[in-house]
């Protein structure tokens, strides 16, 4: 090796020294020169800078440091395959392959797929991705910062000095990538950045980490890149092969942290051994996890989540989260996610003017800032941001298995003028209140999922009358499988928070849901959003005395699980649980040693198990001819009677009396002759009830009655639902 660089561009050199430097592969590296090939490094704080064969075992000579700060330079003879031996200040001396030897990496199409939109499976392409490269091990990283004037990768692996490492830009698409020799999984790392004034910004976490560091901190970690072992694959069979509408769904919903008993440390492997078991045994078909993806703030309860990739480390690691998704499928219960794709929070380290620019977000506040959460919308008509939603929403799927998706706040992401005030939004194009961006999105990821993920369900949070929530987009549909009926879980809570005397002026509340049950598939849901913020538990909710309040509560539930719809419900909520959910407090399991709250716990395992024993509470869900009101009208007694069918030929009657008074001879309207069975009865003694009901069946009379050509002479008990099925 020869001295030399005398030519080499010192104003460069300073604008690399100095970090400002946006193209350092034109400067750092091997590079051609009259005779043989130019080496250049630049290792702030390195006292030498040596050049090893490739193997290592031979010295090919020592730079010549051109800059007191560490940039080096020297001529070799020809270019062949080399590895640097760096002799730091600290006395420290560290060999790698040079990180600017190697060539770019990214291929072309698939930076043009991220640009127009089409790429979804941004997690392979961006992010750190541990591989070997000339038989060199290291990590590729590559992050989507168009804006940028410079971006370096800064982590464990060179002191968190953003002038170590600077990326290479591909114009492309905007990515900037830097292959790193010697770095492992598990190390911490994040992004340098500067803005396109060459301002320097917050470091940034990876928006495609799939391992994060445990909050409060922020890094992100490079992955495990050795892949899961499932033992799944008769369970996703399965799973293709139903039909979604005639499925029974009842879902169980919790949050990790605070499911166990308070003071017990959460991890999946815990989680798994109570929880599988607990539900299994409870009859609920699914679990659905509040956000599990990274979030820097533990009291949003992930709703406000960066980590879009990544399982967060409070819990474990990602392997031990697929390891729980296994778990559970063995078992044969399946796992439902909250997924968040509308709006994301303003930490620095975040989303948030990502390369110093709006990237992820709206730049005007009036479409990019959403005031009742403090977060900011994802701007949903950039190709490169509905490449990276629905790459998440692929990755939770795909790469954990997991079963659906539940679409948090879709409303807020359909409407323009969603909780603002009137000079406060953006009109669309026609100048209506319709984001017709959020929606060609929402079309696009449904019908994405479908096409790649058979059988995993997608779930829309939407509360307003939108039309075609779950209908295909080939005919206008948003192409959702569910959508939660938030209409009739306000109506029906409304309904039982009056004193029964009141409750005949509010009649309408029960029956109104069903002139629009079947406009979509709907599901039920008493999710956490009803027993937080003083709202009070769903106990807490019902009026009356402790007994009142308890009967209420458990023919609440009866009327819930008859009502055509799938189901959904919190935790706590089938304890009967008196105290609002706390998520530092969790469940009350210690409840359970009063008979009264285990009678709630037994009917919603007696619903659940009816249910799976009986498909005409569920294979007609949404079929409108399933479904007869036999008596809407009865306000003066508060009661309430329909019929159910079932694809398989099978009929449920169901009644309802919502008043603390029996009501004794009372006729129903049947479809057939013959006795019909007491199934249940939210009044059982089992259940805390008063024990009053029907011996267990009747037998049926000839006469015609609601429409019926037969009828029974029935007990209603009272503040209770029962139900029949014919023998």
């Amino acid at each position: 090796m020869s001295a030399g660089c005398a030519d080499i561009d010192r104003d460069a050199v300073a604008a690399l020294v100095a970090g400002r430097h946006g193209d350092p592969f034109a400067l750092l590296g091997p590079h051609d020169a009259e005779r043989g090939s130019e080496l250049r490094a630049f290792v702030p704080g390195a006292r030498a800078v040596e050049v090893l064969d490739e193997a290592g075992e031979r010295s090919l000579g020592t730079l010549a440091r051109l800059d007191p700060v560490g940039f080096f330079c020297g001529k070799l003879e020809h270019r062949a395959p080399y590895r640097l031996r760096l002799h730091h200040g600290d006395g420290r001396v560290e060999e790698t392959a040079d990180p600017y030897s190697f060539p770019t990496l990214l291929p072309e199409a698939e930076l043009q797929r991220l640009h127009d939109g089409s790429h979804c499976q941004l997690a392979n392409l961006l992010g750190a991705q541990p591989m070997r490269v000339d038989g060199v091990d290291g990590v590729r990283f590559a992050v989507w910062a168009p804006n940028a004037s410079r971006v370096s990768v800064v982590g464990d692996f060179n002191g968190w000095d953003g002038r170590r490492h600077p990326m290479r830009l591909r114009h492309t698409a905007g990515v900037w990538e830097l292959f790193l020799p010697q770095v492992r999984p598990g190390q911490a790392y994040k992004y340098e950045l500067l803005d396109r004034h060459g301002h320097l910004l917050p470091l940034k976490a990876d928006p495609c980490a799939r391992a994060t560091e445990l909050p409060p901190a922020t890094a992100s970690r490079v992955p495990s890149p050795e892949p899961f072992a499932w033992s799944d694959a008769g369970w996703m069979q399965a799973r293709a092969e139903t039909e979604p509408a005639s499925m029974r769904l009842s879902v169980y919903e919790l949050h990790v942290g605070s499911w166990l008993p308070a003071g017990e440390a959460v991890d999946w492997g815990r989680l798994a051994e109570r929880l599988i078991p607990y539900a299994l045994g409870m009859g609920f078909t699914h679990i659905e996890l509040m956000p599990v993806s990274e979030h820097p703030f533990g009291g949003s309860w992930g709703y406000q989540p960066l980590g879009l990739f990544a399982p967060s480390a409070r819990w474990g690691t990602p392997a031990e989260f697929a390891r729980f998704v296994d778990s559970c499928h063995d078992a044969g219960l399946g796992v439902l996610l909250d997924w968040v794709p509308g709006h994301f929070p303003t930490d620095a380290h975040g989303l948030a003017r990502f390369d110093g620019s709006a990237l992820y977000e709206h730049a005007d506040p009036r479409e990019g800032y959403q005031r009742d959460w403090n977060t900011l919308i994802y701007n949903h008509g950039r190709n490169e941001v509905i490449a990276f939603l629905i790459s998440s929403a692929l990755e939770w799927l795909e790469r954990y298995h997991l079963d659906g998706l539940r679409v948090d706040a879709v409303a807020s992401m359909l409407y323009r003028d969603y909780s603002r005030p009137a000079d406060a939004w953006v009109p669309n194009i026609h100048g209506g209140r319709e984001n017709y961006e959020a929606i060609g999105f929402l079309r696009q990821l449904n019908r994405t999922v479908h096409a790649r993920v058979p059988g995993a369900l997608m779930i829309a949070e939407e509360s307003t009358a939108w039309p075609g929530v779950t209908a295909d987009p080939a005919h206008g549909g948003l192409g959702f499988d569910f959508k939660w009926n938030m209409g009739w879980m306000h109506d029906t809570l409304e309904y039982f928070a009056h004193q029964p005397i009141h409750r005949r002026y509010h009649h309408d509340r029960i029956s109104f849901g069903l002139l629009y049950a079947f406009d979509e598939r709907f599901v039920l849901p008493i999710s956490h959003d009803e027993v937080v913020h003083g709202k009070h538990s769903l106990l807490g909710r019902m009026p009356g005395d402790d007994w009142q309040r308890f009967a209420n509560l458990r023919a609440f539930l009866g009327l819930m699980w008859a009502h055509p719809g799938k189901k959904l419900l919190f935790m706590g909520c089938e304890i009967g649980q008196r105290e609002e959910w706390n998520h530092e407090a969790g469940v009350d399991w210690a409840a359970l040693d009063d008979p009264r709250h285990r009678g709630v716990q037994r009917l919603v395992r007696d619903l659940n198990r009816s249910a799976a024993a009986r498909d005409v509470l569920h294979s007609s869900d949404a079929d409108a001819t399933a479904f007869s009101w036999l008596d809407h009208n009865d306000a003066e007694a508060s009661v309430f009677a329909f019929l159910r069918r079932g694809r398989g030929g099978g009929a449920l009657v169901a009644v309802a009396n919502l008043t603390p008074v029996p009501r004794h001879g009372y006729r129903l309207g049947v479809p057939h002759g013959g006795r019909w069975r007491e199934v249940l009865n939210t009044d059982a003694g089992v259940y805390g009830g008063s024990g009053l009901g029907n011996g267990g069946g009747l037998g049926s009379e000839a006469q015609a009655w609601q429409g019926q050509p037969h009828s029974i002479i029935a007990t209603l008990p009272p503040l209770a639902v029962v139900w029949f099925m014919e023998d």
